[in-house]
C-alpha cells in the first residue's frame, strides 16, 4: 500500500503493517540487529529497552538465530527491561528475569552484568530507592537507543496502567483488573496473579531515542486504534507515543483491522490511494455491509443518497447506481448460505464465495472430512452445529484433538477422579494398593502445590485423561465413529506450563501423517487466534505448514480448507464464505455436545480476557448475532449461523519453510504519517 497524502489519515503515529506476526517480528529483529552492528562498528555500545510476553518472543527468536547463524554479537549491548511483577523471585515460572534468560540472555553473548531486569525481590521499604537507582543506571548507560514495547488491552505500555502521567518514572504500581485477568493464564488463575509490579514510567519510555511498539492479533485491534488514532490521554498510556519524534507501531493484519484505512478507507478519500479497489468484490461487500449497518437498512433498500452521503460516491459511480451494487452484494451474501457444508448427493460443488457451481459435474459424496481441534473442546464450541450436520448427512468425519488440554483442568477435578479410582478399586474388589498410593500422592501434591507450580507427571496424565474422555464423549455424541477420533498430543504443548515449546518438526510430522492417512476432501481448522496463551495460533501454523509440504499430493487438488471461529470472536459478515444455518433443535444439540466437557463447564480455568460467560453461551450468542445480522441485511431469518472462511495458501500463513519465511519479510503496508 502506498503512502497517503497529508491530512488524509487519522493515524497520528507511523504504522507499518505486515502480513503476519512472524514477518513483523523478523523485520523488527533485523532493525535491532542493524542498530547493534552500526554502533559496534563505531566502537559504541547499544542500549536496548526490552519487553516480555508472547508478543516480542518472535523478535527474540530471530535475534538468537541471527547470533547463531549470522554472527550478530551482543558483547556491546546493554539492556534494561521494562518491568517485573512484585513480589517475584527471579527463578519463578512467571518471572520476567527468567523469561529473558530463557528466550534471549542465556542464548547470546551478552554480558550478564549488562542485562538489567527490575528486581521483584526488593523489600517494600527499599522499592522507591531501588527505582531511583534503576533510572540512574539507564542515564549512566547513555539512555536507551531503541525501546521495544507491547501494548495491553488497557493501553498500557510497560505496566503503566490507565491514569499513569506522561512524566512518570520507574515505580511500584498496582495492576489494573483487566491486566490481571489477561495474565491469569500464565499464573493458572487470576487469584495467583500479583497485584503489583515495578515498571519503567511513561516518561522513562519517552526518553528513548527510538520506540517500536509491536502488537499482534484481533484482540489488540481496538486498543491499537485508540492509541494510534485517538486523543492523547493518560487513560491510554500508549497514546503518548503520538508525541514522540521517532516512535512507530508494527502490526500484523489482525491488529491493524480497526484502523480507519483498513476498516473504512472510503472515509479517507479515493479508496485506491489506500490500496483498495472497487473492482474487488470483497471491498464492495465490506463497504455495503458497513453502510447497511450504519443506516439500519436491509441491503436491497439502500439508495443512491445513502451511498453519496456516507463517502461511497465512487462505489455507486463505478457500478452504475445503488441498485446494481445492492444486487451484487446481496447475491454474494446469499450464495454463502448452505445447509449442506459437505455437499449434497448429485449436486454441484459448493464454491467458496460463489455458492453452487452449476457448470461443474456433481460433487464428491460422501466426503472424507478432517476437523482439527486445538483443545479438546474447540470443535463443538466453535463449529458444533456444522460438525453434527456433517455426521448426520453421511460424511466420513474424523476429528483430531491437537493437544491434551491438560493444563486447563482444575486441581479439584484431578483429585475427584483420583478418589473415584480408589472407590472403584474397593467397590469392584480390585487390588487397590497401587491405586491408593497414587491417590495419596495426588492429594498430597495438590495440598502443598504452590501458585503456578507445574503439576507432577501423574497429575498431568490424570488431567489429560479427563479431557480425553470428555472429547471422546462430545465427538461420539456429535456422530463421529470411535475409530475416527484421533488424539495427537503434539509435543510443543506437553510442557505442563502455560508457556509452550516452539513448534517443531515432530509436531509438523504428526499432522502430516494424519493428513496422509485420511486424505480429506475437507479440512476444518481453528482460525480464532486470540486464545489466552497462543495455542490456536501454533496449531494453525502446524496445519498450514503441513499442507504446504503436501501441496503436490493428488488428494490436495480436491481438498478445501475451512477456518472456523467462535471461542473468542466471530468472523465478520464481509469475511464469511460459507454460512451454515442452524435450527433451534440443532442449537440445542450443539449445546449438549459442549456440555460433555464437564471440566470446562460452569467455570473454565482459562476463561479468556474480560468475558464472564461460559463457552457455550459465548458460542450461542455469537452464532445468534451472525444470524441476526444476516436477517437485518435482508437475508432469511435463522436461529443461528456458523461462519467459515477458506484458507488460501501464501507465504504468510505460518509455514516453517525457509523460502516462505523469507518471502513474508516484505511489509504488507508501510505508511508514513504526515503531522
Amino acid at each position: 500500500m502506498g503512502s497517503p497524502t497529508p491530512g488524509q489519515t487519522p493515524e497520528r503515529v507511523p504504522v507499518t503493517v505486515y502480513a503476519s506476526s512472524g514477518s513483523a517480528s523478523r523485520a523488527v529483529a533485523r532493525e535491532i540487529a542493524d542498530l547493534i552492528r552500526s554502533k559496534s562498528a563505531r566502537g559504541e555500545r547499544t542500549v536496548l529497552g526490552l519487553a516480555t510476553g508472547s508478543t516480542p518472543q518472535g523478535v527474540y527468536d530471530e535475534l538468537v538465530r541471527l547470533h547463531r547463524e549470522e554472527g550478530l554479537s551482543f558483547r556491546d549491548v546493554v539492556s534494561f527491561n521494562l518491568d517485573e511483577y512484585w513480589p517475584m523471585g527471579p527463578d519463578e515460572l512467571q518471572s520476567y528475569r527468567r523469561f529473558m534468560r530463557e528466550h534471549l540472555f542465556d542464548l547470546v553473548d551478552i554480558d550478564p552484568a549488562n542485562a538489567h531486569v527490575p528486581d521483584g525481590t526488593i523489600g517494600r521499604d527499599d522499592v522507591e530507592a531501588y527505582c531511583e537507582r534503576y533510572e540512574k543506571s539507564i542515564a549512566e548507560a547513555g539512555g536507551i537507543d531503541l525501546q521495544l514495547l507491547g501494548i495491553g488491552r488497557t493501553g498500557h505500555i510497560g505496566f503503566n496502567e490507565p491514569g499513569s502521567p506522561k512524566d512518570s518514572r520507574t515505580r511500584l504500581i498496582t495492576l489494573d483488573k483487566v491486566t490481571r485477568m489477561d495474565a491469569a493464564s500464565d499464573f493458572f488463575g487470576e487469584w495467583n496473579v500479583p497485584h503489583q509490579a515495578i515498571t519503567m514510567g511513561v516518561g522513562s519510555i519517552l526518553d528513548a531515542r527510538r520506540v517500536v511498539l509491536i502488537a499482534f492479533g484481533e484482540h489488540k485491534a481496538p486498543i491499537v486504534r485508540r492509541a494510534v488514532e485517538g486523543e492523547i490521554t493518560n487513560t491510554v498510556a500508549a497514546s503518548f507515543l503520538q508525541e514522540h519524534p521517532n516512535a512507530r507501531f508494527v502490526l500484523d493484519e489482525a491488529a491493524a483491522a480497526e484502523l480507519t484505512r483498513f476498516k473504512t478507507p472510503w472515509l479517507l478519500g479515493p479508496a485506491k490511494r489506500f490500496g483498495q479497489s472497487w473492482d474487488d468484490p470483497r471491498t464492495a461487500k465490506k463497504a455495503v455491509i458497513w453502510l447497511a449497518k450504519l443506516v439500519n437498512k436491509p441491503i436491497l433498500k439502500l439508495t443512491n443518497e445513502d451511498y453519496n452521503e456516507h463517502g461511497l460516491q465512487e462505489l455507486v459511480a463505478a457500478r452504475g447506481g445503488a441498485y446494481q451494487v445492492n444486487i451484487e452484494v446481496f447475491k454474494q451474501l446469499q450464495k454463502t448460505i448452505t445447509g449442506w457444508p459437505g455437499g449434497k448427493p448429485g449436486r454441484p460443488r459448493f464454491v467458496p464465495g460463489r455458492g453452487l457451481d452449476d457448470t461443474a459435474p456433481p460433487d464428491v459424496f460422501p466426503k472424507r472430512v478432517l476437523v482439527f481441534s486445538p483443545h479438546p473442546d474447540d470443535d463443538v464450541i466453535s463449529m458444533g452445529g456444522t460438525f453434527i450436520r456433517l455426521c448426520d448427512q453421511g460424511h466420513d468425519v474424523h476429528v483430531a484433538y491437537q493437544t491434551s488440554g491438560n493444563i486447563a483442568v482444575f486441581d479439584d477435578e484431578a483429585a475427584k477422579f483420583a478418589d473415584f479410582m480408589r472407590e472403584m478399586s474397593v467397590t469392584l474388589n480390585i487390588a487397590s494398593e497401587q491405586i491408593a498410593a497414587l491417590t495419596d500422592r495426588v492429594q498430597s501434591f495438590i495440598a502443598h502445590k504452590k501458585p503456578g507450580e507445574i503439576d507432577s507427571p501423574e497429575i498431568q496424565t490424570i488431567k489429560g485423561l479427563i479431557r480425553r474422555a470428555e472429547a471422546r464423549a462430545g465427538a461420539k455424541y456429535s456422530g463421529v465413529k470411535p475409530d475416527r477420533i484421533h488424539f495427537l498430543d503434539m509435543p510443543f504443548y506437553e510442557t505442563g506450563k502455560v508457556k509452550k515449546k516452539p513448534l517443531g518438526e515432530e509436531d509438523i510430522r504428526i499432522v502430516m501423517d494424519l493428513l496422509e492417512q485420511v486424505r480429506p476432501h475437507q479440512v476444518y481448522a481453528a482460525g480464532d487466534l486470540s486464545d489466552p496463551h497462543g495455542t490456536h495460533r501454533v496449531c494453525l501454523s502446524a496445519i498450514t505448514t503441513a499442507l504446504h509440504r503436501l501441496k503436490d499430493r493428488p488428494w490436495m487438488k480436491e481438498c478445501t480448507v475451512w477456518l472456523y471461529r467462535g471461542a473468542w470472536q466471530e468472523w465478520g459478515a464481509e469475511d464469511i464464505e460459507m454460512a451454515v444455518p442452524l435450527a433451534p433443535d440443532e442449537v440445542e444439540r450443539k449445546r449438549m455436545a459442549i456440555f460433555k466437557h464437564q471440566s470446562q463447564k460452569d467455570r473454565a480455568l482459562f476463561p479468556g480476557p474480560n468475558d464472564p460467560r461460559e463457552f457455550w453461551q459465548r458460542a450461542e450468542d455469537r452464532n445468534r448475532d451472525t444470524a441476526r445480522l444476516y436477517d437485518a441485511l435482508g437475508l432469511p431469518e435463522y436461529q443461528a449461523i456458523e461462519g467459515f472462511v477458506t484458507w488460501k495458501p501464501s507465504a504468510a500463513d505460518g509455514s516453517l519453510d525457509a523460502a516462505a519465511a523469507e518471502a513474508e519479510i516484505k511489509p504488507l503496508a508501510q505508511t508514513e504519517v504526515f503531522r
